[in-house]
């Protein structure tokens, strides 16, 4: 069987994390059979380093890359340096040769920057968003797809999100039962449900410039399992409907009904992670009225059932 090769591109100071990943998936040691070539490609072949006393050995220089039939960025510490133009010179040489090219976490900034982004799909680490959006426009960014393909241009989420993406790459060359052999091996699941929403910090406004605002964000918190109207809520703070919602909307950035449903969320994910109340329940006891629409919305927001949150992130004592 021919091998197929993988590219793996280095840089000084490359975090051992990152580069573990596509190196223990692609290399024989975990599988047993050697199915890939791996290479690990560098400006200047030779000893690099991580900034933990790591060191990496490059056996190859940029060019290798436009000969590999699967090239793998695996990471990239300043997102605002453009990469060097041998580089980015050298991907595009890849993909126009038909080669799969990979941007694991941050590494995607570097296929940005090669321009094999632009008009399609991609992922990244989910802090990122701002200064990916600014600076290649061109690309639809999913923020909270784990890992993204468009026309093999594969994309992942930060950190771990490699192992899924990588896991898929072995997926569609080699199908399941391979995939899924590596997986029970690296006691990781073969495929993760959800995405990067999962694991975002969304943090509720709790307290704003105005006085009238806090205190009544205060109220919400207090009763946030009752009924709620708007008219009821703009009536306690001695305000016209239409008052509340600019006020509001101007203090938190969110609507009334968009604060109260986040806050009604970040509620039941505590109620989730801590214990053992049916679903049904949970939903009642954050105020939502229906527990169809809670799982809805939860699904919504954070691409899993509450089920599934539970499952992930129960707190285990």
């Amino acid at each position: 069987m021919k091998l197929t090769t993988v590219a793996i591109v280095a840089v000084d100071g490359f975090s051992p994390f990152h580069y573990s990943v596509p190196c223990i998936l692609f290399g024989d040691s975990i599988s047993g059979e050697k199915r890939f070539d791996v290479r690990i490609c560098a400006e200047t072949p030779g000893m690099l380093t991580s900034r933990d006393g790591f060191a990496l050995n490059a056996t190859d220089d940029f060019s290798a890359i436009g000969r590999a039939d699967i090239v793998v960025v695996p990471y990239w510490a300043h997102v605002l340096h453009r990469p060097p133009q041998t580089l980015l010179d050298s991907l595009v040489q890849a993909r126009n040769h038909g080669a799969e090219i990979v941007g694991l976490c941050l590494g995607a900034f570097v296929l940005g920057y090669a321009g094999i982004l632009d008009g399609k799909r991609a992922a990244t680490h989910w802090e990122f968003e701002r200064q990916f959006q600014s600076l290649f426009p061109a690309v639809a960014l999913d923020i909270n797809a784990l890992y993204v393909d468009d026309d093999r241009i594969i994309t992942s989420a930060g950190t771990a999100a490699a192992l899924d993406c990588c896991l898929y790459i072995i997926r569609q060359r080699f199908g399941s039962t391979v995939a899924n052999q590596i997986a029970r091996r690296m006691i990781v699941p073969p495929h993760r449900e959800g995405g990067q929403a999962q694991y975002i910090a969304q943090p509720v406004p709790e307290n704003t410039r105005d006085a009238r605002i806090n205190s009544l964000i205060d109220y919400l918190q207090r009763n946030i399992a009752q009924p709620l109207s708007l008219d009821a809520l703009a009536e306690r703070v001695a305000m016209s409907r239409r008052t509340l919602t600019r006020h509001f909307m101007k203090a938190t950035g969110m609507s009334v009904a968009g604060w109260l449903t986040a806050e009604r969320l970040r509620r039941s994910q505590l109620l989730l992670e801590a214990g053992t109340l049916p679903i049904d329940t949970v939903a009642e006891q954050v105020g939502f009225l229906s527990a169809v629409t809670y799982r809805q919305q939860f699904k919504a927001r954070f691409g899993v059932s509450p089920a599934e949150w539970r499952k992930t992130f129960r707190t285990r004592l």
